[in-house]
């Protein structure tokens, strides 16, 4: 297995997605973009902060913001008292955790695969999405990790 996310195969450029369930939907994150995945502990709520970011919190000696993928989705909050799970990204040097539901598989799949976000998905899911790709009867929405951190400059602009 080479380092690169994208590899050239007999049917094109493949990519590699680390898949997340929220909300019951399907999400890939592009692997290159994910630098770990961790279980959240002592979240620090941050005062004045917008309800899509949960707090902060210290993982190996780094501060990392913790970003609520439900509520960045407009998705209800889950009632099963289940732990979320956390996926590590960065963006320009700043840490950040999404918070999802559960962690799945890793998935190689054509990058030729990949479609538009179709006109039915819902908008919330659509302003973060950079396509989706069709599986086995289910959707997987590929996340935009620059779109889905948007708010962060968003929220520091206008502290």
């Amino acid at each position: 297995m080479t380092s690169k996310s994208k590899t050239q195969s007999a049917e094109g450029a493949m990519v590699e997605y680390v898949t997340a369930m929220i909300g019951g939907q399907l999400f890939g994150l592009p692997i290159s973009r994910v630098q770990d995945v961790f279980m959240p502990e002592r979240v620090t709520r941050v005062p004045l902060s917008s309800r899509e970011i949960a707090g902060v919190l210290n993982l190996r000696g780094r501060i990392v913001t913790v970003v609520d993928m439900r509520a960045r989705l407009g998705l209800p909050q889950p009632e099963d008292g289940k732990v979320p799970m956390a996926v590590g990204v960065d963006l320009r040097g700043e840490s950040y955790g999404l918070l999802i539901d559960q962690i799945g598989e890793v998935l190689r799949l054509p990058e030729a695969g990949m479609e538009e976000n179709p006109v039915n998905l819902d908008p919330r899911m659509a302003k973060l999405a950079g396509g989706v790709h069709r599986l086995d009867g289910q959707l997987m929405v590929v996340l935009d990790i620059d779109r889905v951190l948007e708010l962060e400059t968003r929220v520091q602009m206008a502290a």
